[in-house]
């Protein structure tokens, strides 16, 4: 998706794996143990109540594969190298992690986040904020192209984690207005991006300038030899965590959006196209539990015929409501994201996300499909003034255009 190119092609991929398993094994022994542990929710993670509640209110429902298996290791203070694609829930595995273990009385920086570039770490520091909400975190993304004497004056104040780009981070750290004295956990997000861009050294030098004891977590999508060599430089006994890629893709989504100007505009702008999708089985995404059930209740108010799933429903519950959309007595399901992952219904050929996803990631996850049966599909996004700025980022991180729907939507299903 978003990245470097190798992302996209398998090829790349087994050449990374051969080319990996090659420099593990070299001197005779694995360089690091795996770690194979699942927790399937959020709940049994361990983790302070006040950071689950951060975690619930940003609208995860259920963590994803590698949240499932990266968070904790994280939280035992283990050096962890994880590698998952992007749009799989990498940020949200290390900003938890490194929430879980900040001290809050101690107003230091204590984590040190990398980021390859000024977009991602804003985005980083944007969920890390959200996350530790109710802990009370405070954190500052610095990167270049921003004044220097505000980032001084910031980190002056005091914060727990700062995020950055390596060229402004050295630079605060050199200018002593970065204290590394208490920083104990040092997170590359991205590390193959951060290399294949030339950061090495950088990273190197700012290495050099922190604590001894220090837990280090390199996340990535592939993992060149250069990653390799870092981690090796930096890391004791790592556990190494790796979450297949996903063969989910965006190929043969016909994309549109619709221009909704405000929240309540989107009810009408359904039932008008409602009549269109009485033809083919659809699912529409909402943000929230209390929104399903508020727009199931709507539509059936209107005599439409919708089944509606979400997270509060016990699993038996669920597993009925989906046995019905499959079966397709039902023609069209209202959901979260908890269920974008485990919506695979053959003939579903329309996806509206009546509210854009919160992150970025989780598109993938409603509109995409298993491109190895070459179905078409059709995605419809409901966009207001405020939505905008998402619907960009959206297009940016996959590479994507997103064209206004036309008129005759019927006939391109």
């Amino acid at each position: 998706m978003a990245g470097s190119a190798p992302e996209g092609s398998q090829f790349d991929a087994r050449h990374y794996d051969a080319k990996m398993n090659e420099l593990l094994t070299q001197d005779g022994q694995d360089f690091f143990t795996s770690y194979d542990e699942v927790y399937d929710t959020f709940d049994v993670m361990g983790l302070q109540e006040n950071l689950l509640r951060g975690i619930y209110a940003y609208g995860f429902e259920k963590p994803s594969a590698i949240q499932q298996r990266g968070i904790v290791p994280f939280c035992k203070g283990l050096d962890v190298i994880q590698q998952a694609q992007s749009g799989t829930g990498k940020t949200a595995t290390f900003c938890s992690g490194i929430l879980q273990q900040l001290d809050y009385g101690l107003v230091e920086c204590q984590a040190l986040v990398l980021a390859p570039t000024r977009e991602l770490a804003q985005q980083i520091e944007k969920v890390m904020r959200a996350l530790g909400d109710y802990l009370g975190v405070k954190v500052h993304a610095c990167f270049g192209g921003t004044s220097v004497r505000e980032d001084q004056r910031i980190l002056a104040s005091g914060v727990h984690v700062v995020v950055g780009t390596p060229g402004r981070v050295f630079d605060m750290l050199q200018r002593q207005s970065l204290r590394p004295g208490y920083i104990k956990m040092f997170v590359l997000d991205e590390a193959d991006e951060m290399l294949s861009r030339g950061f090495k050294d950088q990273i190197y030098d700012i290495f050099q300038l922190l604590p001894s004891k220090i837990q280090v977590g390199v996340f990535s999508a592939t993992m060149p030899p250069e990653a390799l060599e870092i981690t090796r430089k930096f890391m004791n006994k790592p556990v190494r965590i790796l979450v297949k890629r996903d063969e989910l893709t965006l190929e043969g989504i016909k994309q549109f959006y619709v221009n909704v100007e405000k929240e309540e505009w989107k009810l009408e702008t359904l039932c008008d196209l409602y009549e269109t999708l009485a033809i083919t089985q659809s699912v529409i995404f909402v943000n929230t539990r209390r929104k399903v059930d508020w727009l199931t209740d709507k539509m059936r108010s209107k005599d439409h015929t919708v089944s509606a799933t979400h997270g509060d429903l016990d699993q038996n519950t669920r597993d009925i409501i989906m046995r019905e959309f499959r079966s397709g007595s039902s023609r069209v399901l209202i959901t979260t994201d908890l269920l974008a992952r485990g919506i695979d219904v053959q003939q579903v050929s329309l996806v509206i996300n009546y509210d854009l996803p919160t992150q970025s990631e989780n598109y993938l996850h409603r509109i995409g499909r298993s491109g190895r049966f070459g179905r078409k599909g059709v995605a419809i996004n409901f966009v207001t003034r405020d939505d905008e700025r998402m619907l960009f980022d959206i297009q940016k991180f996959y590479h994507v255009v997103v064209e206004e729907l036309p008129s005759n939507v019927a006939d391109l299903l």
